[in-house]
């Protein structure tokens, strides 16, 4: 099934874009998710009009994740944690307690787009990577000290 695209997905390709997808992929999940339509005859004429809205759609996100990336730039976290012997946390740092403590400074950040390789055992600071809308990407610095 053909399928114009109205968000950018990793895998298969850019807003606007004219796609070749299973038919169940594309009316169990692409369809219902809104990130794309069906490619028929008259969506196509009418792909034109919706491009330039996409595109314009596209570039304002784009504006905005660049924004954040500027806000993000040095940007510092801390978190409190109760520790053990050795420094050692009672349980870990992972990107749900990371969103948390951003949502407290104001920032709403979806635990989905931080990346991070293994959570935190341990004090100190640690650089994480939140990825951002259009392709960008921001790196902001954890730093994980004893509660109390």
């Amino acid at each position: 099934m053909k399928v114009i695209l109205k968000e950018n997905l990793e895998d298969l390709g850019k807003i606007g874009d004219i796609v070749n997808v299973s038919d169940g992929f594309a009316r169990n999940y692409l369809i219902p998710k809104g990130f794309a339509a069906e490619a028929t005859s008259k969506s196509i004429q009418s792909l034109e009009h919706e491009r330039k809205r996409i595109l314009q759609k596209a570039e304002k996100e784009k504006q905005q994740a660049a924004a954040l990336v500027e806000k993000l730039a040095g940007f510092t976290c801390v978190i409190a944690r109760r520790v053990g012997e050795q420094d050692k946390l009672f349980g870990s740092v992972n990107n749900k307690d990371i969103e948390k403590a951003l949502k407290e400074m104001g920032l709403e950040i979806d635990r989905k787009t931080i990346v991070m390789s293994e959570p935190i055992k341990t004090l100190g600071e640690f650089p994480v990577k939140i990825k951002l809308p259009a392709g960008l990407a921001a790196e902001i610095n954890i730093q994980v000290v004893k509660e109390g």
